[in-house]
Order: structure tokens, then C-alpha cells, then sequence
């Protein structure tokens, strides 16, 4: 039992040391900003811009959301290699993403990652790499 409590305090003390650049802070952590909808704040969506989709696909503005936020919850939340998938309400645009292991650049914590979205059937794939903010936020490398 004291193993595992002295692993979770180190998981916790290892992540909370990643986060570093020199945006603001803006209180509470990510987790703060996500809600049970898995709907997100938009400060911390906003940060990754158009994502790595960005104008290579044409999509609405509730679907970029939808995409924005599947990026969000892949960098911030999933396992190395775990697909987060999303899907527009009719259905015809789906997509997911697919972030690798996190590293570290300096003192900032960063991941590679590969958005796929399918409009009706046909896939279009984009690559790159994501830093985390010292808010929580993910900003795409240009």
C-alpha cells in the first residue's frame, strides 16, 4: 500500500514538473477547464490554433471544435500510441488522433502526434509535434 501511494506522488510531482514556457498562468489546471461533456475551455483549445489539420480540410466550426478538443485529450490525457477518436453529429466526419510518447525539449514537455480525419469515407492524414504551456495548454511547432 505504501508503494503504490509513494508511485502515485511521484506520477503526480513528475507530470506537474513538465509543464513550462513562458505563457501565464491562468488558475486551475487543465483538468479545471475540461468538463464531464468533454467539452473544453476555449483558452486551452484556442492555444493549438487551427491543430494539424488546420486549412488542409474543410470543416465546420463545430467540427474543427470537436477535432481541436480530440487534440487536446490526446496530448494532455492518452497513452502513447492510444487512438482518441471524434465524430460530427451526422456522422460523415470522424477522426482521430493518435500522440506518441511524451518527451522532454529543454525543460518543456512535448509530443509527437498524427490527426486523421475521414469526410464521408476518404482519409486525410496531417503529422507534427505539440509543446506543453506552462497554463496547460498545447501549442503546435511550425
Amino acid at each position: 500500500m505504501k508503494l503504490k501511494i509513494a508511485v502515485a506522488l511521484l506520477a503526480v510531482a513528475g507530470v506537474s514538473g513538465c509543464s513550462t514556457t513562458s505563457a501565464g498562468k491562468s488558475g486551475g489546471g487543465p483538468l479545471s477547464r475540461l468538463t464531464g461533456s468533454g467539452r473544453s475551455d476555449t483558452s486551452v483549445v484556442a492555444a493549438l490554433g487551427n491543430g494539424l489539420i488546420g486549412s488542409k480540410v474543410a470543416l465546420s466550426a463545430d467540427d474543427r471544435e470537436l477535432a481541436l478538443q480530440a487534440e487536446y485529450r490526446a496530448l494532455e490525457y492518452s497513452a502513447a500510441g492510444k487512438s482518441i477518436e471524434w465524430k460530427n453529429k451526422s456522422g460523415n466526419r470522424v477522426g482521430e488522433v493518435v500522440a506518441a510518447q511524451p518527451y522532454q525539449v529543454g525543460s518543456q514537455n512535448c509530443r509527437q502526434y498524427t490527426h486523421t480525419v475521414r469526410i464521408d469515407g476518404a482519409p486525410q492524414s496531417a503529422r507534427g509535434t505539440a509543446c506543453r504551456n506552462e497554463d496547460g495548454s498545447w501549442t503546435p511547432l511550425t
